[in-house]
């Protein structure tokens, strides 16, 4: 890798890059490699500083798809990325450790996995060995919680030593809520107003709650409507510790970003 990743980075935003077909928010609509590359780079025109390529969808009911499938979907798209953007952080999101192997060996930086290492416990090996900063995502076969956040810590916790045991640096060690993944609206919610807990377990946590079906129920909004309350939701776990927000409204979430920093101390602002 040409890049080091250093936990005290400022704010970054994680741009969505879809190249599948069913994907619930945008599937299908960047899909030939000249319109990959003029996403990826408007994103980053827009202010996002990470851009994550996914092959398969991760919507209520996405249909799980072959490795072979998933690698011939996101390879393109990643040397597409790397070839405009030879210096912005690419993330791959997936759990299987052929792809992202795969992926890392194409030019992604970053491993996005939703299922936190425990479909496929590879995964974390093949972080440590290329040095890979991997985001643990807090998801589970089912919604039987006993008490909702200890469970979720407890979860996440799993996670975080299946990584460490492969020799992944706690640095290198991302954290996210799961926001949407197997949790009612109200727990939803409440992960969110509780994401500090999560933060206080010594790891950054990134914030995937981009355009997702709580905001659209609480709002009663289609999904193409739903960038203010992202927006809201991104602003109050800025102010809770959250380092990085994955998101499909770049543009207007960044200028939310960039004057919470503003806010919060974390920039400087001029004084004329």
């Amino acid at each position: 890798m040409s890049k080091t990743w250093l936990k005290n980075h400022p704010t970054m935003i994680m741009g969505i890059l879809n190249v599948t077909p069913d994907s619930f928010s945008d599937g299908g609509e960047y899909i030939t490699e000249t319109q990959i590359k003029d996403k990826a780079m408007q994103m980053v025109r827009d202010g996002a500083a990470i851009i994550d390529i996914g092959g398969e969808s991760t919507r209520p009911g996405y249909r799980e798809i072959p490795v072979d499938e998933e690698i011939a979907r996101v390879i393109p798209a990643i040397k597409a990325v790397r070839a405009v953007l030879p210096n912005i952080w690419i993330s791959i999101d997936t759990w299987k450790s052929e792809v992202a192997l795969a992926a890392i060996q194409a030019g992604a930086d970053i491993i996005n996995d939703q299922w936190g290492a425990k479909r496929d416990p590879k995964i974390a090996q093949i972080a440590a060995a290329y040095s890979t900063p991997i985001v643990l995502m807090h998801n589970r076969p089912n919604r039987e919680y006993d008490h909702f956040m200890t469970d979720v810590k407890k979860d996440l916790q799993e996670s975080i030593e299946i990584a460490k045991n492969a020799g992944v640096p706690s640095h290198h060690i991302l954290l996210d809520p799961g926001f949407g993944f197997v949790k009612t609206p109200a727990q939803n919610l409440e992960i969110l107003r509780k994401i500090d807990e999560l933060v206080a377990m010594g790891h950054e946590v990134l914030l995937g709650t981009s355009r997702k079906s709580t905001i659209g129920l609480v709002l009663d909004l289609p999904v193409d409507q739903r960038v203010e309350g992202t927006g809201a939701t991104v602003v109050y776990g800025q102010t809770k510790g959250c380092t990085i927000f994955r998101v499909h409204d770049i543009q207007p979430i960044a200028r939310m970003i960039a004057m919470t920093d503003a806010i919060l101390g974390n920039v400087e602002v001029p004084n004329n």
